[in-house]
């Protein structure tokens, strides 16, 4: 398979330029716009949606436009950031605001659309914002149409298109045309997808000729043309131009033509359509799109271009929002290599599995966790000292200040709070650049599993912030009785299936050892029984194991059930420092061990004597600190052996 970026001396592939907004998708599905009561949050427009897509598909790509000077503007340079796209030419516009998109799913056919773009940031996009050294450090430009109906973004656009010229590089052309984006329309007609306008046409046939590449629907071809009928259209665009181009036909996949136009509208290179079911069909074409470039800037036969375009529309029409639906490279080959049994692509565990682990929002490659979660336990020491229990809260927001003292908002580290005790904390760690966050959703030494709040696992979670992940401890034993696995089996799943309908992380806490014995294989045979039943965590809390066998067979289970595990970590169970060394050298060679999350070992001492009121605030996180630093310079010595073995 051909390497995207061909040419080592252009640090991008591709730059989009144009509409950068907002989308808010309504979540009830089969109801009218009026009638929505919550939305879905992601970025859009369809510059912004290609930018990302093609960096997910694993081309340097970078996003031309403007955003307000506010949050909205904020969350798209960080979600770009996130996705692997360059905001070198994302500017910040003082005084108008981002774009939205307001829409909800009415039915299959129907899809109430809201622009917000009345003087918006975007559009105020002018020739001050190209700049000629970012333009050529590209090897392509994609320009679209709505940025050619105003003369200020019309003039930035046709800028950027001589400077690519110049330098030898390709013009792109997406025709997203939106009717009432050229004011053709009311502002409640924003599914509109074509009306015939000479002015219109007129504009888009002047930039044909200086296009390498032309993509469009067939209403979008016929406005480009100013024709009415197709065949008509497609020869008035070849004759005005020699770039390729591709007819986008929904259900019926592409033609693309790469040279004269006959007669016979199939005689080109024939994209084959997927037969999915139409979910929302917003977005389709700009996934579209970037499978295109995908294959065509990475020197792919059109064909394969053309069925990597195709199947990257059919994920985004089978889904509800736009550049979050977009696959990854990694999705994409396992859905050519393996196809789908389901009509409805999202339906699909596995391939909604690759999307959802190909798409988190950070790397974490290791970690370090100063757990602080416990309930019953501080409980115990409150009651036994004669403390008052609502003095916990205030020492979870002290163990937070040691852990951010050793951190010292390095990559890498983070915390396990509760929500019982940790409010408070939770607060005071959203002020420190940690990591990770997990939170405990289990109710305290609960056998067979139970949830803490509300066995409506599902409207709890829906209220955490998205970078929390979901934490739950699980007394559970491979020679369990079968009426007490089998219970806490489908406790697990039903929070593993909440966790991706909500799209949170989930963490599962396996302690065997306090039910039964604990020998090499009582935990690979644990988590392959769960992973039988389709539970797929992103990470594991696992006790430590008796010897590197046991380690060895973790291992293996892990890798042949879920490759895209983000690993295990370590628990402690309150011993000793000496021990959690020897656990953490036992681990060396074990990749799949990312660190650990230990929580008694380093506060027990310190939340009895504050508790008791023989501790300074000041002492007792000095005191947490020096012992979570311990911890994590005892981990990393061994990481950092492992490397030197590796090495030698």
């Amino acid at each position: 398979m051909t390497d995207p970026s061909g040419d080592a001396a252009t640090p991008l592939d591709v730059i989009t330029i144009g509409r950068a907004s907002v989308d808010l998708y309504g979540q009830q599905v089969g109801t009218r716009l009026e009638d929505v009561a919550s939305f879905a949050k992601s970025v859009g427009g369809c510059p912004a949606n290609i930018a990302i897509g093609t960096a997910r598909l694993g081309l340097k790509s970078a996003l031309l436009s403007r955003v307000g000077n506010e949050q909205m503007g904020r969350f798209i340079r960080e979600q770009m950031l996130r996705e692997g796209v360059s905001v070198d030419g994302l500017g910040t516009d003082p005084s108008r605001l981002t774009a939205l998109a307001i829409l909800s799913v009415e039915n299959d056919q129907s899809f109430p659309l809201l622009f917000y773009r009345e003087n918006c940031a975007d559009m105020a996009l002018d020739e001050g914002d190209v700049d000629a050294a970012f333009v050529t450090s590209a090897r392509a430009v994609v320009i679209t149409g709505t940025h050619f109906s105003r003369p200020n973004t019309e003039a930035a656009q046709r800028k950027a298109m001589r400077l690519m010229r110049g330098a030898g590089g390709k013009v792109v052309l997406d025709i997203d045309y939106r009717p009432n984006l050229w004011g053709l329309a009311g502002h409640a007609e924003g599914d509109n997808r074509y009306i015939a306008s000479d002015i219109v046409s007129a504009k888009m046939k002047s930039v044909l000729a200086d296009c390498d590449l032309i993509v469009g629907t067939e209403e979008e071809v016929l406005i480009a043309s100013g024709e009415s009928d197709l065949l008509t259209a497609l020869k008035t665009i070849r004759h005005m131009s020699s770039a390729t181009i591709v007819l986008k036909r929904g259900p019926m996949g592409c033609i693309v033509y790469d040279g004269p136009i006959s007669d016979d509208l199939e005689a080109g290179i024939i994209g084959k359509g997927f037969p999915i079911e139409v979910y929302n069909v917003l977005g389709a074409g700009d996934a579209f799109m970037s499978g295109f470039l995908r294959g065509w800037l990475g020197g792919e036969s059109l064909q394969t271009a053309a069925t990597w375009a195709n199947a990257c529309g059919a994920f985004a029409v089978s889904r509800l929002l736009c550049s979050p639906e977009i696959p990854t490279f990694q999705e994409l080959q396992f859905f050519l290599k393996n196809g789908s049994k389901e009509h409805a692509l999202r339906k699909d565990a596995a391939i909604n599995h690759v999307h959802w682990a190909t798409t988190r929002r950070s790397e974490i490659p290791s970690m370090m966790a100063f757990a602080i979660d416990h309930r019953v336990q501080l409980e115990e020491v409150a009651n036994r000292v004669g403390a008052n229990p609502a003095r916990i809260a205030d020492f979870k927001v002290l163990a937070v200040k040691a852990a951010a003292k050793v951190a010292a908002g390095r990559p890498g580290y983070g915390m396990l709070i509760d929500e019982k005790h940790g409010r408070k904390a939770l607060f005071e760690f959203a002020r420190h650049p940690f990591s990770w966050l997990g939170r405990p959703v289990e109710l305290p030494g609960s056998r067979p599993l139970r949830y803490e709040f509300s066995q409506d696992i599902g409207s709890q979670l829906i209220e955490w912030p998205v970078d929390h992940c979901i934490k739950c401890l699980s007394f559970y034993h491979p020679d369990d009785p079968s009426e007490l696995k089998l219970e806490q089996q489908q406790k697990l799943k039903s929070l593993f299936e909440a966790s991706r309908r909500v799209g949170r992380e989930l963490l599962i806490e396996i302690i065997a050892g306090k039910n039964g014995r604990l020998d090499n294989n009582t935990i690979a045979r644990a988590l392959n029984e769960l992973y039988a039943l389709g539970i797929k965590p992103d990470w594991w809390k696992l006790e430590p194991q008796a010897s590197p066998e046991a380690w060895r067979r973790i291992e293996v289970v892990i890798d042949a059930n879920d490759p895209w595990c983000r690993g295990v970590v370590l628990l402690g169970l309150e011993a000793e420092h000496g021990e959690l060394e020897a656990a953490f050298a036992a681990t060396t060679g074990v990749t799949i061990v990312k660190g650990f999350a230990v929580g008694r070992t380093i506060f027990a001492g310190p939340a009895e004597r504050w508790l008791s009121g023989k501790l300074t605030d000041e002492a007792a996180i000095d005191e947490m600190a020096e012992s979570f630093e311990a911890l994590t310079k005892a981990w990393l010595a061994t990481r950092s052996l492992e490397a030197d073995k590796k090495t030698a």
